[in-house]
């Protein structure tokens, strides 16, 4: 399994949570004072400079009013499944 955050899977995942932040309408600076944050480490995130874990992508659903299933759903739908062994 690559552990690169370069991966096309991880790529579609910041792409779908940048998508989410400007759909509902906030800024980079928005979302870093929701999450008490920095607008630079939003900004490193969704550039993929910074890796989110499991529960920092929940938190950012929460902040996003986005429920953390349903982005997962979708995100199932547009990633690549690992290929099998």
């Amino acid at each position: 399994m690559d552990k690169s955050i370069y991966t096309y899977n991880y790529g579609q995942m910041l792409r779908l949570l940048i998508a989410a932040r400007e759909q509902v309408g906030l800024t980079q600076q928005d979302l870093a004072n929701e999450l008490d944050e920095t607008q630079s480490f939003i900004s490193k995130c969704e550039r993929g400079q910074r890796r989110l874990d499991v529960v920092e992508l929940r938190m950012w659903c929460t902040a996003l009013n986005v429920s953390y299933a349903e982005f997962m759903r979708v995100f199932d739908s547009v990633s690549i499944p690992p290929a099998t062994r």
